[in-house]
């Protein structure tokens, strides 16, 4: 049976910061959240919209070299462009391929973007950036345990 909620952490671990998706993805898999799959990469696919099949919600968990820190939690919408044309595809391109396949509006779905500061080749994940999944993984860790309506109650932005 298809778990209703799917989290995908995408980024290099060996990218420095850029390891906040699939580090994201390990933190979620020790606290093990209900009704949850977890699946990591390095990059989105269009081959994605399969996972996306039967799902109620999908949040998508990559690093952001800027805006606010902790973290930014905002809703994703299908893409209105033509078509996918590169190996790495943004989560509305994959929505919007999903919608294309299917016929049908892709699941609810949201992008979880933590700040991250430093992307160099071999780099280790930074205290800053480390701090920062921390608040994210206390927000995801909320909002995956937390009864129907009740995620609506939940700060988008992390703490203030």
């Amino acid at each position: 049976m298809t778990a209703p909620r799917l989290v995908i952490g995408i980024g290099n671990p060996s990218r420095g910061d850029d390891a906040l998706g699939p580090a994201c993805i390990d933190g979620l898999e020790a606290l093990a959240p209900p009704r949850t799959e977890l699946l990591t990469d390095f990059q989105l696919q269009v081959e994605y919209l399969l996972d996306l099949a039967g799902r109620r919600e999908v949040i998508f968990v990559d690093a952001a070299a800027g805006g606010p820190a902790p973290f930014r939690f905002a809703p994703v919408a299908a893409s209105d462009r033509p078509g996918c044309s590169t190996h790495a595809v943004p989560p509305a391109d994959v929505l919007a391929a999903y919608r294309r396949h299917y016929g049908t509006p892709p699941p609810a779905s949201h992008v979880l973007a933590i700040r991250g500061y430093h992307f160099d080749l071999g780099a280790p994940l930074s205290a800053a950036a480390a701090a920062n999944l921390e608040a994210a993984l206390a927000f995801l860790s909320q909002r995956l345990t937390a009864g129907p309506g009740a995620e609506a109650a939940l700060s988008p932005q992390g703490p203030r």
